[in-house]
């Protein structure tokens, strides 16, 4: 079975993959098709995955896979959350985006830094699909003060579990995958997958 992936976000890519290892589902990347990254122009995160995933497929004609995700942290009132990618104001400048939502929350306390990750995976069989496959998860935890560790991307660096008193970026990627959005999102995936025809 192959999915395109409707993101050139390699990070994504490589989680994903990951997940879907012994799925029998072959991931294609979009770009490795020539397919461009769709405009986001929805004010929710659903709207922009079926856009993302309803692109791909028109192009390329196979079904897609879209996911939408983003950190919301409760402090800024959900921000960076629909624009976390491009937070800082180039799209995918993790480094950029990081330092400026320290930045905002560097005189927030400790008992306020609460934030989540969210993420909505949509699946389209064919651009015109009118009962898209859509699975969400969330991870809660809080924003640390500084950066800590080197793995994961996005944020992970400052995004803090306190069950596991690690960061994203600090965890071992199987691990980090069996707790965070996206990880709980595809476990639903592939549940429904079981009773789905592509």
């Amino acid at each position: 079975m192959k999915l395109v992936l409707a993101s050139s976000n390699h990070g994504k890519l490589e989680e994903l993959r990951g997940l879907l290892a012994d799925s029998g589902i072959e991931l294609i990347a979009q770009s490795d098709l020539g397919v461009s990254d769709a405009d986001e122009t929805a004010t929710t995160f659903v709207e922009n995955a079926l856009i993302k995933a309803r692109h791909a497929c028109q192009i390329t004609g196979l079904p897609a896979l879209a996911d939408d995700s983003g950190i919301c942290v409760d402090a800024l009132h959900g921000a960076p959350g629909l624009y976390s990618a491009r937070y800082a104001g180039q799209h995918g400048d993790a480094a950029r985006n990081i330092d400026k939502l320290l930045e905002a929350m560097k005189d927030v306390p400790d008992d306020q830094r609460s934030a989540h990750f969210y993420c909505v995976l949509v699946l389209l069989r064919h651009a015109n699909d009118p009962q898209p496959l859509i699975v969400e998860g969330e991870w809660r935890g809080h924003i640390l003060h500084e950066r800590r560790g080197s793995g994961g991307h996005g944020y992970d660096p400052v995004f803090f579990d306190p069950r596991y008193g690690q960061s994203a970026a600090e965890m071992a990627l199987d691990f980090k995958n069996t707790l965070s959005h996206r990880g709980q999102a595809l476990v639903q995936l592939r549940e429904r997958l079981r009773t789905v025809v592509l």
